[in-house]
This record gives structure tokens, C-alpha cells and sequence, in this order.
């Protein structure tokens, strides 16, 4: 199944059409629909819409397309009317003049300094009189340019999906990686540190004179290292992260809604790198923790994206 990013961007457009006579009164409403569909990264589906008055009535039958598809990201769906005014200003009809001439003049019978009508607002009216499409029509034409441009979303946020995912997996192997050097690192530090104490016990013994058997020199290094070695084990930590990065791996590749459970693992990873991070007694494993937490946060910032 595919991975599905949150953003995406996706627009189409519908020009009317005139054949046969039940299209012209859709015709000369508008020339034609443009839609478009934007969405960003979002907790919740979280749905907007800007739509023309004349099309607020198909909002109920958008979101419902919307919500079958959709489940989380901030969408807005944007639709205007392209070409109205100019298809419905451009020829006012002549009777509808005659009776606006006729009017006026029976006004100026009554009220001779009453300004003349404005041809802006001769315009209007001419708007506000032309022949409306038929509702089912309209719902019908705009459902289906929605539903192409729904689906042109869709592949737009598949595609981004997987781009995410090849990042992610990336970012996944650079942590094996880290995870392999770190372990071998621990005994090198846990071994360099016991026979750090048997140096400076033995300076410590010859200054003041005293020798003490061999003995209980090793047996002292050896209590002084089995505790170094308790303080600083991470084997524990190395282990829940490489179960993580399994888990990661597998719900990358079985897809679908994975966005919060990548989430929640990612979460487990900063935990485990922090971790790892207090218990540091070399520089090396000090420069690994900070390696894991820059490509975590990468990860991060990747995952928010994802559907």
C-alpha cells in the first residue's frame, strides 16, 4: 500500500458546453469551472471551502467526496466561476433595455433631476436576470471535476509519499550504521578504563612506598570496571533502538495511514538517542548520540508530513 503525504496540490477546469439546448442556459450563466485543491500537513482533517454563492449549496455534497478519501491534512477546496461576467455582461438582451428605457422614463415624468441609470448598473441587472443553470447540473458537472481533481490530489500526495519514504528508509540505514559502531565501542571504553585504575593505583601504591600483591590490585581493577561498566551500559538502549527502526521499517513498507504511529516511533527513537547520550563515557559514543539525533530529527520533520 502506498505511503501518502499530506501535501500535495491539484487543479482542473470545466468549460461549459453548448450542445444541445439544455446546455445553454448553462452556457450563458458562465463560461466555465475552475477548481483547485491545496493541502498542507495537519493533526485532523481539518476541510475548507471558497466557493462562488451561486455554489455554496454543493458544499455538503463536496466534503462529503472529500471525507471518503481524505483523513488527515488541512484541505482547502477553492472553485470560482471563470468567464461569467463576460459571457453574461457582454450582450444585455434587448427586451430587458426596452423595459429599463421605459422605466426611467416614468421615473424623469415624475422626478425630471433624477440622475439617469448607470450603464454599471444596467449591467448588473442584466447579470442578475440571465438564465441560470439547473441546480442537478451544476452539482453533477461540479462533482465530477471534482472528483478528477480529487483524484489528481491523491496521486500528487502518493508521489510525495514516496519520496518520503525513500528518505526515511535512508535515514534508517544511517542509524544501523551508527548502531553497529556503537556497539563494540562499549567493552573497548569498559577495558581501557580498568586498566586506567591499575596505572594509577600502582602510582598511587609506589609513592607511598607500600607495594601491594597483584592480586588484590587486579581484583580491586576488576570491581572499579564491572561498576564503570554497570553505569555506562547501553546495550539495552542499542537494542530498543534497533527494535524501533525494525518497526519503522515494516509499517513504512505495509503503507496506509501511518502518519501517528511513525509519529509515536520516532518519539521512542529521541528517548532511546537521549539515553544513550547520558550514559556516553568516550567521545566517540558522545559524537554517535549527537550523529542519531540529527538524523532523527530529520525523520521528524519528514514524518509530520505523512498521512
Amino acid at each position: 500500500m502506498s505511503v501518502y503525504s499530506m501535501t500535495g496540490y491539484a487543479s482542473g477546469r470545466k468549460a461549459a458546453s453548448d450542445n444541445g439546448p439544455e446546455r445553454m442556459a448553462w452556457k450563458t450563466a458562465r463560461a466555465g469551472l475552475a477548481l483547485e485543491l491545496r493541502s498542507v500537513n495537519n493533526r485532523f482533517l481539518d476541510l475548507s471551502f471558497r466557493l462562488p454563492d451561486e455554489l455554496r449549496a454543493q458544499e455538503p455534497a463536496l466534503r462529503s467526496l472529500l471525507d471518503q478519501r481524505l483523513r488527515r491534512g488541512k484541505v482547502e477546496l477553492r472553485v470560482t466561476l471563470e468567464g461569467r461576467d463576460a459571457g453574461a455582461l457582454g450582450d444585455p438582451p434587448a427586451a430587458l433595455l426596452q423595459r429599463l428605457a421605459g422605466l426611467q422614463d416614468k421615473v424623469h415624468a415624475w422626478l425630471p433631476d433624477a440622475p439617469g441609470l448607470p450603464v454599471a448598473e444596467v449591467l448588473r441587472l442584466a447579470a442578475a436576470t440571465a438564465p441560470r443553470a439547473d441546480d442537478s447540473e451544476v452539482a453533477r458537472e461540479l462533482l465530477a471535476l471534482a472528483q478528477t481533481v480529487l483524484e489528481d490530489l491523491l496521486a500528487a500526495r502518493a508521489r510525495e509519499g514516496e519520496r518520503l519514504r525513500a528518505l526515511l528508509l535512508e535515514r534508517i540505514t544511517g542509524l544501523r550504521a551508527l548502531t553497529a559502531q556503537a556497539e563494540p565501542l562499549v567493552p573497548q571504553v569498559v577495558q581501557a578504563q580498568k586498566q586506567r585504575f591499575v596505572d594509577r593505583w600502582n602510582e598511587a601504591l609506589a609513592a607511598a612506598e607500600a607495594p601491594a600483591p597483584a592480586a588484590a590490585t587486579e581484583e580491586r581493577a576488576l570491581a572499579e570496571a564491572t561498576a564503570f561498566a554497570i553505569r555506562i551500559d547501553v546495550a539495552e538502549e542499542l537494542g530498543r533502538l534497533a527494535a524501533h527502526l525494525d518497526e519503522i521499517e515494516r509499517v513504512l513498507t505495509q503503507g496506509g495511514e501511518i502518519g501517528k504511529r511513525l509519529d509515536f516511533l520516532i518519539q521512542e527513537l529521541h528517548r532511546e538517542a537521549n539515553t544513550l547520550g547520558s550514559k556516553s563515557a568516550a567521545l566517540e559514543l558522545s559524537r554517535i548520540g549527537v550523529d542519531m539525533k540529527v538524523l532523527i530529527e530529520q525523520m521528524r520533520e519528514q514524518v509530520q508530513n505523512i498521512e
